[in-house]
C-alpha cells in the first residue's frame, strides 16, 4: 500500500516540475526560441482549464448519481466550440484590436469604457468564482484524505484545515511567480500556459488509465462492463428534458463567461487561426475525458462497499485494487484538474481587481499627480500579486466557513449560473449596436440578485444564512417570492429555476432599459467597433488632439510603463511621423495607438480615464459616424468633415504659431549673436593692436614686459582663431564640404580621451559611466566624435546648477544603432528653449555663462555627416542628450 510520505514527495516532484517547465517557457519566450509555444496545440491545451477537478471527479459522481446527466456539462462547450465559432472569433478580434485585458475589460470597454461597469463585473466575478475555488482546494483535501485513510503505516490522519492552507499557499505562489512577471496581460504568460497545457495531457491521461484499468481489468472487458452498466441504478436514471436543456445551456453559457475561460481563450490568443484548430480539437478532448465516466460509476458502484463517496471513484477504486502507481497517478490527475483552475481564475480575478478596483483608487487617492518613472507600474504589479494572495485565501477561507459539505457538492452549478449572468450583457454588446450600459447594469444587477437569492444563498442550507420560514413562506411572508418557487413557479429542479429567472429578468432588463436610454457618442461608438469588428477592427474611436502636450502624455506614460519603454514608443511613434527628436505630434491616431499600449498594462477603462485628464475629450471619424447610424451617416460626415478640418486648421495655427514663436527666438539669438561675436572679436582684437602699439612705440621695455605684453598678444590671437575656428567649421559643415578620416578605436578610449581633456571628475563634478558597456569598437571619425563628447561633458561642466553636480554617461544598443545618454542632475533646459538650443546663434544659461552658441549647431551638423544624431531628451531629472551612432561599418559621409 503506497504511504502518504511516498504521495507526498510525488506531489511536490510534480509541482517543482511544473515549475521547472514554466521557467523553460518564459525563457524560451523572452528569447525569441520555442516556437511550439505558439502552436494551436498549446492553445487547445490550454482550453482543458475548463475541467477542472470537478470535472475529473465530479463527473463520475454526477453519473452515479443522475445518469448521463453529466453529459451536459460537456455538451455546453462542445456546441460553442462547432456551432458558435463566430462569436468566439469575434471575441478574440476584439481583444486583440481594443487590447482587452478581461472579460470585465470586455463589457466595460464596449459599453463606453466605464469603470462603475467594469468594477461590478469584477464584483460579480470575484463572488460567482471564489466558491469554486474553494472546490478545488477541497477536492485536493479530500484526495489527501483519502490516501491517508488507505495508508496502514499512517497513524494518524492529516489535518485537512493544514492541508488546504498549504495547497492554497502554494498555488499562490506559483501564480504570483509566473503571473505576474509582466504588467502587461496582453504579453503571453507562456509559463503558466505551458504548465496548464502540461497539465491537460496528465489529466486527460490519468482519467483513460483508470478507464482501461476499470474495464479491462476490474470488470473483465467491454461486455462485462456494459452488463454493469445495465444493472446498476445509472441504467434507470431518467434526467427530466427541462434539466437536460438548462444544465447544457447553463454549461454553455460558463464556458464564455467564467474569467479563467476568457483569460485562456481570449488573453491569451496569439492567433485567431487557432480557433478553426480548436473548434474540433477541445470536443475530441472532452469526448476522451467523459469516455469512460459511466463504466467507472458502474464499477465503483457495484465493487465498492455501500456508502462510499462516488465523487472519489476515480481515486479509491485503483487504491481498493491495491494499484498504488495508478492511484497516484489518478491523484495527480485531479491535482493537475484542481490547480491549473487556481491558477487561471487567480490570474484572471487578480488583472480585474487590480485594473478596475485598485487603479482607479490609487489614482484618485494621489490626485494623479505623482511623476515618478514607473510609479504607477509597480502600484499595479504590487496589486496583481496581493489580489492572487487574497483571491485565494478567500476561497480558503469559504472552504472553512462552509465546512466543505453539502453546500460545496453542488458549487460547480452554482458558479456556473452566477457567472453566466454576463451573457445578455456580453452577448448584446457584440451584436447590437442600441444595447447601453445602463441596460447592461440594470440587467446585470437584477440577474446577479436573483441568483444570489434563489440559489447562491440558499446553498449554504435553511440554517446558514435564509431561517427556514423565509423558504416556506416566503420574502416578507409573501409565499410567490419563496426562494425555490419563485413568482408561484413550483416544481423546477432548483437549479433550473433560479437559471431561468435569472436570465429571464436579467434580458429583459438589459433590453427594457437600453431601448429607453440614449447611448452616449461614446456607447455608440464602441458599439459600432464591437459589432462591426472585422470591418472596424483597424481603427477605434479617435481623440481631439489639439490641446495635448507631448510631454505631458510623455510623463504620463512613464508613470504607467517605465522610462525606458515609454520614451522607446514616442521615438517609434515621432519616427513614423517624420519628425526628429522623441516627442511626436498628438494626433488623433498616435492618442488611439497610445491608449491601446496602455490599456494592455491598466485596463481600457483606466487607461481612457488617464489620457482624457489631458487630452479632454474624443470625436469620432467618418468611418465610425457611418458605423453607428447608417440613416444619419451623410449629416455626420458632413459634420465631421467640418470637425476635422477644424481640428487641422487649429492644429495648423499652433504650428505656425510654434514656428513664429522659434523665428523670433531665432531673431532674438541671432541680434544676441551678432552682438556677442562683435564684442567677441573687438576684445581680441583691442588688445592686439594696443599692446602690440605698445611693443612697437615704447624703446626703453624690460625683457619681462615686452614677454609679458607678447604673451597677452599670442593669448588673444588664439581666442581670436578658435573663434573663427568654429565659425568656418560650421560653415563648412553646413556645406557638406567637410571630409571624414575614418579610423576604427574604442568607444571607452574615446570617453575616456573626452573625459580628460575637460578636467575628468576633478573638483565638485562627478561623472558616471559603466565601462563594461563601453567595449564597442567603432569605424568612424574618432577625432570629430570626441569634438561632440567634449563639448556635451563641457556643457554639463558649465551649466549643471545642483548642488553637487554629476553627469551619467550610459551607452546601450538597439538594433543596429548605439546609444550614448549623457544625462545631468541639474534643472535642464526650459520647455520654452528646447526647440532651439541645437540652432548656430542659441545660448543656453546666459545668466551663468557666456559663449557664441555654436557649439550644440557644430555636434549636430557632426553627427549628420557621422550617419548619426543628436536630440534632447525631454522628461528627464535635468538635462539630457543622446547621441546616436550606427554600429556597422558603413557609416553615412555625405
Amino acid at each position: 500500500m503506497a504511504t502518504l510520505n511516498v504521495l507526498i514527495l510525488v506531489c511536490l516532484s510534480y509541482v517543482v516540475f511544473l515549475f521547472a517547465i514554466a521557467f523553460a517557457a518564459d525563457r524560451a519566450a523572452l528569447h525569441g526560441r520555442g516556437t511550439w509555444l505558439h502552436s494551436p496545440l498549446i492553445y487547445t491545451l490550454s482550453l482543458s482549464i475548463y475541467c477542472t477537478a470537478w470535472t475529473f471527479y465530479g463527473a463520475v459522481g454526477f453519473a452515479a448519481r443522475s445518469g448521463l446527466e453529466y453529459l451536459t456539462i460537456y455538451l455546453g462547450p462542445t456546441l460553442v466550440m462547432i456551432g458558435w465559432w463566430w462569436t468566439l472569433r469575434k471575441m478574440v478580434r476584439i481583444g486583440r484590436s481594443q487590447r482587452i485585458t478581461s472579460i470585465a475589460d470586455l463589457i466595460s470597454s464596449r459599453y463606453g469604457k466605464s469603470n462603475t461597469l467594469a468594477v461590478f463585473v469584477t464584483i460579480l466575478a470575484v463572488v460567482g468564482t471564489t466558491p469554486y475555488i474553494a472546490l478545488q482546494l477541497q477536492s485536493v483535501t479530500l484526495s489527501f484524505a483519502t490516501f491517508a485513510e488507505a495508508d496502514l503505516t499512517s497513524t494518524s490522519l492529516p489535518n485537512r484545515q493544514s492541508t488546504a492552507f498549504l495547497v492554497a499557499v502554494g498555488l499562490a505562489l506559483f501564480t504570483i511567480l509566473f503571473g505576474t512577471r509582466n504588467l502587461d496581460v496582453n504579453e503571453r504568460h507562456h509559463g503558466v500556459v505551458m504548465a496548464i497545457a502540461l497539465e491537460a495531457v496528465v489529466k486527460l491521461f490519468a482519467l483513460l488509465a483508470v478507464g482501461v484499468f476499470v474495464v479491462w481489468g476490474l470488470a473483465g472487458g467491454v461486455e462485462q462492463t456494459l452488463e454493469r452498466i445495465n444493472a446498476s441504478e445509472i441504467a434507470r436514471w431518467e434526467v427530466p428534458t427541462s434539466r437536460w436543456i438548462g444544465l447544457t445551456m447553463l454549461s454553455a453559457a460558463a464556458f464564455l463567461c467564467l474569467p479563467r475561460m476568457f483569460q485562456v481563450m481570449v488573453v491569451e490568443n496569439e492567433n485567431e487561426g487557432h480557433l478553426r484548430t480548436a473548434a474540433w480539437a477541445f470536443p475530441a478532448y472532452l469526448m476522451l475525458m467523459s469516455l469512460f465516466v459511466v463504466p467507472i460509476a458502474a464499477v465503483g458502484l457495484d465493487v465498492l462497499p455501500q456508502g462510499s463517496n462516488p465523487d472519489l471513484f476515480v481515486l479509491t477504486l485503483p487504491l481498493n485494487a491495491g494499484r498504488d502507481g495508478l492511484a497516484i497517478l489518478s491523484f495527480l490527475g485531479g491535482f493537475s484538474s484542481a490547480t491549473s483552475m487556481v491558477i487561471v481564475a487567480a490570474i484572471a480575478l487578480s488583472t480585474m481587481v487590480s485594473n478596475h478596483v485598485v487603479m482607479p483608487i490609487w489614482l484618485h487617492l494621489t490626485g494623479g499627480t505623482a511623476v515618478v518613472s514607473g510609479d504607477v507600474r509597480n502600484v499595479a504589479l504590487l496589486a496583481r500579486r496581493l489580489s492572487i494572495a487574497g483571491i485565494v485565501l478567500l476561497g480558503y477561507l469559504y472552504l472553512q466557513l462552509s465546512g466543505g459539505g453539502t453546500a460545496l457538492a453542488a458549487i460547480g452549478l452554482v458558479s456556473f449560473a452566477g457567472v453566466a449572468q454576463f451573457l445578455p450583457a456580453l452577448m448584446g454588446g457584440l451584436v447590437w449596436r442600441g444595447a447601453t450600459r445602463l441596460g447592461a447594469l440594470c440587467g446585470l444587477g437584477v440577474g446577479f440578485a436573483v441568483w444570489m437569492y434563489c440559489l447562491f444563498l440558499p446553498s449554504f442550507g435553511s440554517s446558514s444564512i435564509l431561517p427556514q420560514t423565509l423558504f416556506d413562506h416566503g420574502l416578507f411572508g409573501m409565499s410567490w417570492l419563496r426562494p425555490q418557487a419563485l413568482f408561484g413557479v413550483e416544481g423546477m429542479d432548483q437549479v433550473v429555476h433560479a437559471v431561468m429567472w435569472s436570465m429571464l429578468l436579467n434580458t429583459a432588463s438589459f433590453v427594457f432599459v437600453s431601448l429607453v436610454s440614449f447611448p452616449k457618442p461614446v456607447e455608440r461608438l464602441q458599439g459600432a467597433q464591437f459589432v462591426n469588428v472585422f470591418q472596424h477592427s483597424a481603427t477605434a474611436g479617435s481623440w481631439s488632439g489639439g490641446l495635448a502636450q507631448s510631454e505631458d502624455l510623455m510623463i504620463m506614460s512613464q508613470r504607467i510603463l517605465g522610462a525606458p519603454e515609454a520614451q522607446a514608443f514616442f521615438a517609434a511613434a515621432a519616427q513614423r511621423q517624420g519628425l526628429a527628436g522623441y516627442l511626436p505630434e498628438p494626433s488623433p491616431d498616435f492618442l488611439q495607438e497610445l491608449e491601446r499600449e496602455l490599456s494592455g498594462s491598466v485596463g481600457a477603462a483606466t487607461a481612457h480615464a488617464m489620457i482624457s485628464q489631458i487630452v479632454g475629450g474624443a470625436t469620432v471619424s467618418v468611418e465610425d459616424l457611418m458605423a453607428v447610424a447608417d440613416e444619419t451617416a451623410q449629416i455626420m460626415e458632413y459634420s465631421n468633415q467640418l470637425e476635422a478640418k477644424s481640428q487641422e486648421q487649429a492644429r495648423t495655427a499652433r504650428q505656425l504659431r510654434e514656428a513664429n514663436e522659434k523665428l523670433t527666438q531665432l531673431s532674438v539669438q541671432k541680434d544676441g549673436f551678432l552682438s556677442q561675436i562683435s564684442h567677441e572679436l573687438r576684445t581680441p582684437m583691442t588688445s592686439i593692436r594696443a599692446f602690440s602699439e605698445i611693443l612697437r612705440d615704447t624703446e626703453d621695455l624690460s625683457p619681462e614686459e615686452q614677454s609679458k605684453y607678447s604673451s597677452i598678444i599670442h593669448d588673444e590671437a588664439i581666442r581670436l582663431t578658435r573663434l573663427l575656428d568654429d565659425l568656418l567649421d560650421l560653415s563648412v559643415l553646413e556645406n557638406g564640404q567637410v571630409v571624414l578620416n575614418e579610423h576604427k578605436g574604442c568607444l571607452e578610449d574615446l570617453l575616456d580621451r573626452a573625459v580628460a581633456i575637460t578636467g575628468g571628475g576633478a573638483g565638485n563634478f562627478a561623472i558616471r559611466r559603466e565601462k563594461s558597456a563601453e567595449q564597442v569598437v567603432l569605424l568612424t571619425d574618432l577625432d570629430r566624435l570626441a569634438q561632440v563628447f567634449i563639448n556635451l561633458i563641457a556643457n554639463a561642466r558649465k551649466y549643471c546648477d545642483a548642488d553637487r553636480p554629476e553627469l551619467t554617461i550610459k551607452t546601450s544598443q538597439k538594433a543596429d544603432r548605439l546609444l550614448v545618454d549623457f544625462t545631468d542632475n541639474g534643472s535642464g533646459i526650459p520647455t520654452d528653449q528646447q526647440t532651439v538650443i541645437f540652432e548656430k546663434f542659441s545660448r543656453i544659461g546666459q545668466t551663468k555663462a557666456g559663449g557664441a552658441g555654436l557649439g550644440l549647431a557644430i555636434c549636430r551638423e557632426i553627427m549628420a555627416r557621422l550617419g548619426g544624431g543628436i536630440d534632447y531628451l525631454p522628461g528627464q531629472r535635468g538635462a539630457s542628450f543622446r547621441v546616436t551612432l550606427p554600429l556597422n561599418s558603413q557609416n553615412a559621409t555625405q
